[in-house]
């Protein structure tokens, strides 16, 4: 295939700006997929994605395009997310791409993940198309973002691309700019096979499904693939493309063309995303520089509701981790769940979404712990250590100082919200840091905060503090000193590690009497009295008690003496001791759900 045809391009953007229904026009109007198959959000294939509306797994096809001046290209199009916490996703699958397309909405203009994935993509070195997205929205104010896109962005006015992905207006133009100005992939046809591993999946009946990018030579169904980061070796048992929503085989791939390869591989700890494939015959010199790695933020620990569920859920976490690299786990053992993982994620929607598709798709039951940032401890002996996990913590007098992690938070709210915002972040222990104005009603705020402060409710509150107009993006920073205490929970006395959490000893009454207090919603009545107890290096800073469930055992006495009542009631009263004792406090899954809300 002739290169100078080729056109690789990602589609980026903030979430909820038209990304996926402009994907979902392009299909169409390049011939993709016909009337039977039409509908909304065709390359999202999750059940999860299409309920909640938003995009979570980077998706590739490749299309066929007729362009004006006669020519047939061969287009690569990768939709991808645009929250926050699926940033690796836009990272990795740019890395695979000469160009993209920045999809802007008209109605909300310049959000944060705007101004990130289009940072993002100028760090690839990426040719950017602008476009104003939903054009045909009554309650627009096209002149201002268009300001904003030229003043912000540093875009000409002829640059940007007005479209209405609904309405299938701009289209063709977006399609006539990707061929006219991303430029055709680079790389020599005549040397040795070099090709980046950018995606992953897991088929059933496939195996492990590589996607890959052919930056110089070409493979076929007879190259001897060679993995240059594990030095593992592959013979190639089915080649091909993405194409009209499904698997298709070709007899090879060429310099620029991006595809995909099974080779047999069972297990998927095998691949690592980001390695360079090259052929065992004729190896290339030296292997691609990948893409930036991301590092988790939130750990918390994931174990089964029945313990014999552990190898299906090792099994299910090494085949999410293919279709999702950011995603890291450990083994870990839990006083009160047993056997489990300990994981790392992105972000808190990042959790949320790991696990659901773990209980979806691997028909698992799980509890999830209260999430945890990494700590970085220095000891008095001089060794420095990280904590993820309150298991891991010291005793308070073999620490010699304690770090959290900061991040760089970028928030674009409106003016009239900036007293509240900045009154809330800096509630958090945020530090203000500097403002930028972008027209005439919307501000872009900078702040340093504890990564711990933002990983649970902010966005949310941040939502309702803008009336639903508030954005954000925040990056890793650095780490500052905190005087770190854990905050336990007792629940008759026994020590629940699933309700354990590392914070700021200001942060640790406010957080106490909270727990506590939710705790006391969550768990039922049982037949003995359950004290609940939230404990800082053993001193007590809240407690409550959830009264046992009555029985009237007196019921039966009609009349005669007081004393037939009381030995009764003393019989009662010793055996709720004895209950209490010996009994075990249910406590209902919902509770570990709604702590990590708090």
């Amino acid at each position: 295939m002739d290169k100078s045809l080729i056109r690789n391009f990602s589609i980026i953007a903030h979430i909820d700006h038209g990304k996926s229904t402009l994907a979902d026009r392009i299909l169409e109007l390049t011939g993709a997929v016909d009337r039977r198959h039409k509908g909304d959000q065709l390359l999202d294939d999750m059940d999860l994605e299409k309920e909640r509306g938003i995009t979570i797994k980077a998706s590739m096809v490749r299309l066929s395009y007729r362009a004006k001046d006669g020519k047939d290209y061969v287009l690569n199009l990768i939709d991808t997310p645009g929250h926050v916490d699926f940033t690796y996703e836009v990272s990795k699958s740019l890395s695979a791409c000469e160009g993209a397309v920045l999809v802007i909405d008209a109605g909300q203009g310049i959000e944060a993940q705007t101004i990130a994935n289009y940072y993002l993509a100028l760090e690839n070195n990426l040719e950017i198309i602008p476009v104003i997205n939903k054009i045909d929205l009554t309650s627009i104010d096209l002149p201002k973002v268009k300001h904003q896109v030229e003043n912000v962005l540093g875009f000409k006015e002829s640059d940007i691309i007005l479209a209405s992905a609904k309405m299938g207006q701009g289209i063709d133009e977006i399609l006539e700019r990707v061929v006219s100005v991303i430029p055709a992939p680079a790389g020599e046809p005549g040397h040795p096979l070099k090709a980046l591993i950018f995606d992953c999946r897991y088929d059933p009946y496939k195996g492990v499904v590589i996607f890959a990018k052919v930056v110089d030579g070409s493979i076929d169904p007879k190259t001897q693939l060679e993995m240059m980061h594990s030095g593992k070796t592959y013979r190639i048992e089915e080649l091909g493309v993405f194409k009209n929503l499904q698997y298709s085989k070709v007899d090879s791939l060429t310099c620029g063309e991006a595809g995909y390869f099974t080779a047999n591989i069972r297990d998927p700890r095998e691949i690592l995303i980001g390695d360079t494939i090259t052929d065992v015959k004729n190896p290339c010199g030296e292997s691609l520089p990948g893409f930036r790695k991301l590092k988790p933020l939130v750990f918390c620990g994931i174990y089964p509701v029945n313990p014999g569920d552990f190898p299906e859920l090792r099994d299910a976490m090494d085949k999410l981790k293919l279709s999702d690299a950011s995603f890291v786990f450990e083994p870990e053992n839990s006083q009160s769940f047993g056997t489990g993982f300990r994981c790392g994620f992105l972000g808190l929607l990042h959790m949320e979404i790991v696990q659901e598709r773990l209980e979806r798709e691997y028909n698992l039951n799980l509890i999830l712990t209260v999430p945890n940032v990494v700590y970085r401890l220095t000891l008095r002996d001089g060794t420095a250590i990280d904590v993820d996990t309150p298991a891991k913590l010291p005793e308070a007098t073999e620490i010699a100082e304690a770090f959290e992690p900061c991040v760089k938070l970028m928030m674009i709210i409106p003016i009239d919200a900036i007293d509240p915002v900045c009154d809330f972040t800096k509630s958090r222990r945020g530090t203000f840091k500097s403002s930028e104005y972008l027209g005439e009603d919307r501000v872009k705020l900078n702040f340093e905060i504890p990564l711990s402060e933002i990983i649970v409710d902010f966005y949310d509150n941040l939502k309702s503090q803008t009336k639903g107009y508030g954005s954000l993006d925040y990056e890793f920073s650095g780490y500052q000193p905190i005087k770190l205490v854990k905050l336990d929970v007792m629940i008759n006395g026994n020590i629940c590690d699933a309700f354990s959490s590392l914070m700021a000893r200001e942060k640790a009454y406010a957080r106490a009497h909270a727990l506590v207090n939710k705790l006391k919603e969550l768990i039922p009545r049982q037949l003995f009295e359950v004290a609940i107890q939230a404990t800082v290096a053993g001193q007590i800073l809240a407690s409550a008690k959830v009264r046992s469930v009555g029985k009237h055992v007196t019921a039966k006495c009609y009349g005669g003496d007081i004393t037939r009542k009381r030995k009764l009631w003393e019989q009662q009263k010793q055996g709720k001791k004895r209950l209490k004792q010996f009994g075990k406090v249910e406590i209902p899954q919902e509770a570990f759900l709604e702590v990590l809300k708090i």
